[in-house]
């Protein structure tokens, strides 16, 4: 999918660089795979803000994608079209089974109208195709990778990520992440071909403001802008840095400060993302 400049003709448009969705479907989403969706505005349970510069934006539906591919195991669809998702950055492609159900799957990169998918526990190695672990090729790049068997995909979901498998031994494969860290998964877990659309929404320039407040997202203020009151960066006669390790508005300290703390699942982790490279 290519970016998409645009002449200078306002200030905003001088630096906006957005990607070209020519190619997608341009009309509305199937009314059965969709579910009505409320903004939160940041706020948990009990009203409170637990995620700060939240809210506003465009209202949204959001599409039900199938992140298992277990309730067709073995039926082949086509895919009918690629369309905009805006509850994420990836793609997603619609697709109909040879019963004529449909359903909605995080669409690979190359994957294109016409083409034929399935997930069954043998496959052709291309993208869109699904599969055991057990069953893919050492050395092959995967995506929408479950941890546990038949819980849905949770890893290389987002737009132009991927992983590699690069081992298998005694029931478990090894996939390397892109952040370089490589982690055991149980080979029955079901993992997709390829990797995730739109490789270039890093490479996006949003141009003003507004487009952000479109997306849900506030001005975020720093720390140093605020008072004493406020943050525990704020206050000070005229600018400051700071003046202490950076932290968050609680106190705890951030900028590479470590926030993992899971015992249970670090047995999984053979190489973690900040080891140095040898």
């Amino acid at each position: 999918m290519a970016l998409k400049n645009f002449n200078p003709v306002t200030p905003s448009l001088r630096g906006t660089v957005l990607i070209d969705r020519s190619s997608l479907w341009k009309g509305k989403p199937v009314k059965g795979l969709t579910e009505g969706k409320s903004h939160s505005g940041g706020r948990n349970n009990h009203g409170h803000i637990t995620v700060r510069f939240r809210g506003g934006g465009h209202k949204q539906s959001y599409r039900v994608v199938d992140f298992k591919r277990r309730a067709k195991f073995g039926v082949p669809a086509v895919v009918e079209r690629i369309e905009y998702d805006p509850n994420r950055t990836a793609f997603i492609a619609l697709l109909k089974y040879e019963d004529g159900e449909l359903a909605y799957i995080i669409a690979p990169q190359r994957l294109k109208v016409g083409d034929a998918v399935i997930a069954a526990e043998r496959a052709d190695i291309k993208p869109g195709n699904a599969m055991p672990l057990a069953s893919i090729p050492v050395g092959t790049v995967i995506h929408n990778i479950e941890i546990k068997p038949g819980a849905g995909a949770k890893i290389a979901r987002s737009a132009g990520t991927f992983a590699q498998l690069v081992g298998k031994d005694a029931g478990l494969a090894q996939i390397k992440l892109m952040s370089g860290e490589v982690r055991t998964v149980r080979s029955e877990c079901i993992a997709s071909i390829g990797a995730v659309s739109n490789p270039d929404n890093s490479n996006q320039h949003l141009g003003k403001a507004g487009r952000s407040r479109w997306l849900g997202r506030k001005p975020h203020n720093r720390g140093v802008t605020m008072n004493p009151v406020d943050h525990p960066h704020g206050g000070g006669e005229g600018r400051t840095s700071g003046g202490r390790h950076p932290v968050t508005p609680w106190g705890k300290p951030t900028k590479g400060a470590k926030t993992r703390n899971n015992k249970r699942t670090d047995r999984n982790i053979v190489r973690r993302r900040n080891a140095t490279k040898g």
